[in-house]
């Protein structure tokens, strides 16, 4: 164990931890995961998570940023700006791993959604009426925001452009909403989660946390159509 007490923050590094923990959230509801061997990802953007050796990527629970990191001996206590706290007691450390990752040069998106980028950044206002862009790739501490618009009223709009638009994606513009609303400059900041196909998840998880989901047509935009392609 690492004996130190207090909160602990990690600038640069990723941390991965291999251990014997159980896990209890405290917060909207309660969860208990017991004690079981689990790895603890705590990266640079503040995030804590836990996984097992399922579930693909999905960890069993999680903290996202901004959130606190408290170690006081076998008790790891992640608290957010709300009040949630994620409680993990470690029973025994098995492995430990801190290492740099360097600079992210962000996601390369594939042809169809960096397009559907560039034609929404064009045609602002299929966002709404007074929509005006800011910039293109704005940058952020955790990776660029695909647009930074303003909206008729004046007010800051933060928009993720995805071809298919899933879980992950209001997750991704969820953690870009969070920082961009530190920014005295331009908070407050909503958010628009834009796609092409919208899965019905994604969609109540975004609408649940004040972000409005915007479906686009790709080829309306590329100014194609329906009948275009017709034989006959």
């Amino acid at each position: 164990m690492t004996g130190v007490s207090g909160p602990v923050t990690y600038p640069r590094c990723v941390r991965l931890v291999l251990a014997r923990c159980k896990v209890d959230y405290v917060g909207r509801l309660t969860a208990h995961l017991p004690m079981a061997n689990r790895l603890l990802l705590i990266k640079a953007d503040g995030s804590v998570s836990v996984h097992s050796d399922d579930r693909a990527y999905k960890p069993l629970n999680w903290m996202s940023p901004p959130c606190w990191l408290l170690e006081d001996g076998d008790v790891w206590t992640v608290q957010n700006k709300a009040g949630e706290r994620l409680v993990i007691t470690i029973d025994a450390l098995i492995d430990e791993l801190n290492h740099d990752l360097g600079a992210e040069p962000g996601l390369v998106k594939d042809g169809v959604e960096a397009h559907l980028q560039e034609l929404l950044a064009e045609q602002v206002n299929t966002l709404g009426a007074g929509y005006s862009l800011v910039r293109r790739e704005y940058p952020t501490a955790i990776g660029p925001v695909d647009l930074l618009v303003k909206d008729g009223d004046g007010g800051t709009v933060a928009v993720e452009v995805k071809r298919r638009g899933e879980l992950d994606g209001v997750e991704q513009l969820t953690r870009y909403l969070e920082l961009l609303n530190r920014d005295p400059l331009i908070a407050p900041v909503q958010g628009v989660f834009a796609a092409q196909q919208i899965k019905p998840q994604a969609k109540t998880l975004a609408e649940d946390r004040g972000i409005r989901c915007v479906t686009l047509d790709y080829d309306a935009m590329r100014g194609i159509e329906p009948d275009e392609f017709r034989l006959f």
